[in-house]
């Protein structure tokens, strides 16, 4: 794994140099096309997958970890985004949104997870948390019916884990509560209780909400 790895890190490298070898040979009369043409087809192969594949294979290890500067420096080492093929494509924005909420850069946040929801993902929750994490920002800004259309999106696409559907619920819950319609917002509270979450803020966000929805009407 290591050194596949290795490979994808200086995979452009290692391409024009097969790619500059390739034309040397041939150049020299060293040998004939046919013969240098499998060093060819593997210079351009490893040139393609640089451009539209990427390196984000090697960000599973530093997010695992925690290493955000790691993380930004694969990013950074895309050159050219827009040439990535469409999931892939996706997947970079998500985490540059991701990266951005964390140092609370939420305007560009905000812009990189918008370009990701706008291409779409081939795993549904991917994409639930993608419209989860809009929703939230669109709740800081108060736009409650912005937050109310991601939420829903997200929570029809499902989510990764319990935790993160609790968070829509509870969400959908306080959106309900402003609108003063307290049926479905209780609907929504139980939703959040049967996720059974772990996370301290969204249990403490519970047991706050629960100390005064038994006392709505509805």
């Amino acid at each position: 794994m290591k050194f596949y790895n290795l490979i994808i890190q200086y995979r452009f490298w290692l391409s024009v140099s097969v790619l500059v070898i390739s034309v040397v040979l041939n150049l020299t009369g060293f040998a004939g096309f046919w013969p240098v043409f499998p060093l060819y087809f593997v210079g351009v192969i490893g040139l393609a997958s640089h451009f539209f594949i990427g390196p984000l294979r090697l960000i599973q290890g530093p997010m695992e970890s925690g290493d955000v500067k790691a993380v930004q420096k694969i990013l950074d080492s895309v050159w050219y985004p827009n040439l990535l093929y469409a999931p892939v494509r996706s997947t970079y924005y998500s985490i540059k949104g991701n990266l951005a909420m964390m140092s609370n850069d939420f305007t560009n946040a905000e812009k990189f997870l918008k370009e990701s929801a706008s291409i779409g993902s081939p795993m549904p929750q991917a994409e639930g948390a993608n419209k989860l994490q809009l929703g939230m920002m669109a709740m800081q800004k108060g736009d409650l019916k912005e937050a109310e259309s991601y939420m829903r999106a997200a929570i029809r696409l499902g989510f990764a884990d319990r935790e993160s559907e609790a968070v829509a619920n509870l969400s959908m819950c306080q959106i309900y509560i402003n609108k003063k319609q307290f049926r479905p917002a209780k609907d929504y509270f139980k939703k959040a209780k049967e996720c059974k979450p772990k996370t301290k803020q969204v249990v403490e966000q519970i047991v706050q909400i629960e100390k005064y929805i038994s006392r709505m009407p509805g």
